[in-house]
């Protein structure tokens, strides 16, 4: 037979023992092949080491490495050592003698074999190995656990030696079956990829020793029937038993690998694109050949029957290379092939712009250079893939776009892929839902998200020198932003230079930079401010602020946070970034002295210190955001927000508040630390409740309910009392900023609302008084009334409440039902401040009810009419007066009518006793404050019409 023959054997027309022996021949032709070129890139310690694991699994020897016990399963199938290796052991410990195994019993341990890149275009100097230790299936568990101890101590030998082993025990019976437990790679995704790890197995493995693969011995032509052609192979002794270990065969891939497959390197990717971009796109190949998969491994067996036995050819790297190329050549992706031509190149990791290190070109550098010659890459791309360890922001900027184009095409051909129903595997929705979410959160743009433009591209980015600029904007003369440059430039010198970033506002630049580890310590920076008020210090002080925040590298995310929506995990808040807020002062030199410190209405002209506020928060996904807040209502947008992303459970966000601005930076961060704290505790707490802070002469009321947070801003007191006197469906809490209202009446007033009771509240000044209620609901009720005496002032709104609830009472069920809780009035005079006590309250007794009292009934109807509007019908004194009789002179008649009953017709004010809105209000939804504003309308229009009669 020529050595140029082609292997065909047919099982049905006979097989020949010899040509058997010939493709085994082949076979370990190419592995001593591979052997020795991985042995070549090995120290001479890690040879040594590579090449004592055999022996020191064969035999037990208390001096010798691995040892665990005498009864530890040793021996290796069919392995004698030969001399020279001998010599090796007695070098490690003298009182060595090797016994051949006398008799015919099985060995336990079936075979080794290298996995990984060693021996191939890839290998580098921190390759590590991946040993397969297939085992006898009847090893019983304390077999298992000797034998994986001593592979443990073994590992930790060649980590002595310079060499990294991860040892694997495989049951070949289980394996064949698709059963294991452990991973079988130091790189491997778990039990889901059982086929596609086994054709990386017969592809890339390196038989150290014992039996050899049976699957060596079976045509591609006959992989569908590999079971029957076996039981021939074995039954006919054409091969025995005990030469060979069966781990399965390739006839079919099911295609749930492939989604499992893709889901692992994608994760990856995330981190080391480059890594895993050859390995995706191989999966993808393969799931569009489905189910018909000419998967590697089977034309490695081909090339092998052919006698194409040439090294370079074979090697897994440059197959797999070969296999991407055909594919993507024949789609017509030039771009995506140059990616994976890049990612090769650097995956070899052979700079071919520079001479070798000992001046001699090894196999791989000869091939790469074949290969890039083929490319046509010239010598310019070299030096530029050379230095990727000395890549900066626009080469990592430019490579990051082509691989997250190819991740994202990835993940979208395995969502499609998936979604094809082709398959019943184990992949899940979920799975593939976290996944995205993984993808999600690294690369995809979105509002105020810091973008990370180094996923593994370069090792260091860092800049040696920075300029930080800020300069108008081309949106507007008003408007300005920041650009950061490369270089220390001067102030004509940047105008001549592309920018590396541009941002509108300065914290979300400097975030990116941190992110991105484009600043370090030993970054130098340049500072040309423009308009703003930023000098050095306080920029030193920005930069150090995110990096204790936000330290890196970030921990890796946790598959449990991505399985729920993100959530803040650290928040930094920093305030007045490059603005003085009392500039005016500094530039004249003035310190105000005041002691109204309150930083939201600071000295006597209530200055507002609070004036930007940038908040940067890292979440649950790893993403980095910032917001940015100026205008009027900035501290309170921002708590707003703040307040609506807090988790509903699970730990709270870490807060940091810090302020480098050159005036009052400390009594700004504390105020605004007190303010986010009591916010956050009262919505903790309550779960709903009001908020009320006053800032410069403005009142902001927070509506503080979980998820839903909201605030009104007000500009002056009568705005703040309106709003307060709007309906509350239910009783509402309102707690007061403690600088709120200060010196206000309504700063007493207001802490007192409870649930079930109406609090009556008068102030009288000279000849005028002013009541106050606060309502069941917690809605405030004001009215400026003339004085003459308390009893006046109040027992007309006594008589109106104590009608209020009697008709309240009358609408409630007597029996069947739970009794609501009566209403409770109270009454408090507001005490003018003296020189020796300030404003307080002072609880006082309802007013008395006088039969006698020179008011008298007036009780008024309101019904519901056309186009929302009322009819009004009133009785005085049970007389009645509606819009049928009077129309528009309704309030005009009344007055008269009133007049007449009065002695002397005086003119003094008339009070409503009584009101029904039963018809304009839905039964249940009407609260006191509801009256009190009809009350108040009614009794203004009617004494309108007494003063004008």
């Amino acid at each position: 037979m020529r050595r140029t023959q082609e292997i065909h054997p047919d099982i049905d027309e006979g097989i020949d023992r010899k040509v058997l022996a010939q493709l085994r021949a082949r076979f370990l032709k190419v592995n001593s092949g591979r052997l020795e070129r991985a042995v070549q890139g090995l120290s001479t310690r890690q040879q040594q080491a590579l090449k004592l694991l055999p022996l020191l699994f064969h035999v037990n020897h208390p001096l010798l490495p691995g040892y665990v016990s005498g009864s530890t399963p040793a021996g290796l199938s069919g392995y004698e050592p030969d001399n020279e290796l001998l010599a090796e052991a007695q070098r490690l410990t003298r009182s060595f003698v090797y016994k051949p195994r006398r008799g015919s019993s099985p060995q336990p341990i079936y075979g080794l074999f290298l996995m990984g890149s060693l021996g191939t275009f890839a290998q580098a100097e921190q390759s590590d190995m991946d040993i397969w230790v297939c085992h006898a299936p009847d090893l019983d568990a304390q077999s298992l656990a000797e034998l994986q101890r001593k592979c443990t101590l073994l590992e930790a030998w060649a980590t002595s030696q310079g060499a990294e082993a991860h040892c694997f025990l495989v049951d070949p019976a289980r394996f064949a079956l698709g059963e294991r437990e452990t991973r079988l790679t130091s790189d491997d995704c778990g039990t889901t990829q059982h086929y596609l790890l086994l054709d990386e197995f017969y592809r890339t493995a390196i038989w150290l020793g014992g039996r050899t693969p049976l699957w060596w011995l079976v045509p591609t032509y006959e992989e569908p029937r590999y079971e029957q052609y076996v039981e021939t192979l074995l039954s006919k002794r054409f091969i025995r038993a005990d030469e060979v270990l069966d781990l399965g065969h390739l006839a079919r891939i099911p295609p749930g690998e492939f989604i499992g497959a893709s889901m692992w390197q994608l994760y990856k990717g995330i981190e080391s694109p480059h890594k895993s971009v050859l390995k995706l796109l191989l999966t993808e190949v393969y799931a569009s050949e489905h189910p018909r998969v000419a998967c590697l491994s089977l034309r490695f067996k081909e090339a092998i029957y052919a006698n194409r036995l040439d090294l370079d050819d074979l090697d897994p790297y440059i197959a797999v290379y070969r296999r991407l190329e055909e594919y993507l050549l024949g789609r017509g992706e030039r771009e995506r092939l140059e990616l994976i031509r890049r990612c090769l190149y650097l995956k070899v990791d052979k700079k071919l712009s520079r001479p070798p290190h000992n001046r001699r070109k090894s196999w791989q550098w000869l091939l790469l250079e074949r290969l890039t010659a083929d490319w046509k890459w010239e010598a310019r791309q070299l030096a530029v893939l050379d230095s990727r360890s000395q890549w900066k922001v626009r080469q990592v900027l430019a490579e990051r776009r082509a691989l997250v184009n190819e991740l994202t095409h990835s993940y979208r051909f395995l969502s499609q892929f998936a979604r094809s129903g082709q398959f019943s595997g184990t992949l899940s929705n979920r799975d593939l839902g976290v996944l995205g979410r993984r993808l999600y959160a690294a690369f995809e743009r979105k509002a105020g998200k810091i973008e990370v433009i180094n996923p593994g591209i370069a090792p260091d980015i860092a800049e040696d020198a920075l300029t930080l600029v800020q300069r108008p904007s081309p949106g507007g003369a008003s408007e300005s932003l920041w650009a950061l440059f490369a270089g220390s430039l001067n102030g004509l010198e940047w105008q001549d230079f592309a920018p590396l970033k541009r941002s509108r506002d300065l914290a979300s630049l400097l975030a990116w930079c941190h992110r991105n580890g484009v600043i370090d310590a030993g970054t130098g920076m340049s500072l040309h401010p423009g308009d703003s008020d930023l000098g050095e210090h306080e920029l030193s002080n920005l930069l150090a602020s995110l990096q204790q925040a936000f330290p890196l590298p970030l921990p890796p995310i946790e598959e449990s946070a991505l399985l729920c929506a993100s959530a803040p995990v650290e928040v930094l808040l920093l305030i007045n970034v490059g603005v003085d807020p009392l500039k005016q002062h500094s530039l004249k030199n003035i310190h105000l002295t005041s002691g109204r410190t309150d930083a939201l209405s600071y000295s006597g002209a209530r200055d507002n210190l609070v004036l930007t506020l940038d908040q940067v928060t890292l979440n649950s996904w790893n993403e980095l955001l910032v917001s940015r807040y100026d205008g009027p209502d900035a501290l309170l947008d921002c708590l707003r927000d703040y307040l609506n992303a807090l988790p509903a459970t699970g730990p709270k966000p870490r807060l940091r508040i810090r302020c480098f601005c050159r005036n009052r930076a400390q009594t700004i961060v504390s105020r605004v630390e007190e303010l986010f704290g009591e916010a956050q505790a009262l919505l903790e707490d309550s779960g709903s409740t009001r908020y009320l802070l006053q800032v410069q002469q403005h009142f902001h009321v927070l509506r503080l309910e979980r998820g839903q947070v909201s605030h009104a801003s007000l500009t002056d007191l009568h705005a703040l009392v309106e709003h307060l006197g709007r309906d509350q469906p239910s009783y509402s809490p309102l707690q007061l900023d403690r600088h709120a209202l200060a010196d206000r009446d309504l700063a007493l007033i207001l802490p007192l609302g409870r649930p079930d009771c109406i609090h009556v509240f008068y102030q009288v000044n000279d000849n005028r008084a002013k009541l106050s209620v606060l309502d069941e609901h917690n809605a405030l009720w004001c009215q400026i009334l003339p004085f003459h005496d308390e009893q006046s002032l109040l027992a007309p709104l006594q008589r109106f409440l104590q009608s209020l609830l009697y008709r309240r009472n009358a609408m409630l069920p007597l029996e069947g039902q739970q009794p609501a809780t009566p209403l409770e009035i109270t009454y408090y005079e507001v005490v003018t401040p003296t020189p020796k006590r300030d404003r307080h309250l002072e609880r006082r007794s309802p007013p008395a009810a006088a039969v006698s009292h020179p008011y008298y009934d007036v009780q008024v109807i309101v019904e519901p009419a056309a186009q929302d509007k009322v009819h009004v019908t009133l009785y005085c004194n049970h007389r009645e007066f509606s819009e049928l009789e009077y129309g528009a002179g309704l309030y005009a008649a009344v007055a008269r009518h009133i007049l007449t009953q009065r002695s002397g017709a005086q003119r003094y004010p008339c009070y409503i006793t009584d009101l029904d809105l039963s018809r304009v209000l839905p039964t249940g939804q009407a609260q006191t404050v509801h009256y009190l504003r009809y009350k108040t309308s009614l009794e203004e229009r009617l004494n309108q019409a007494l003063q004008d009669g």
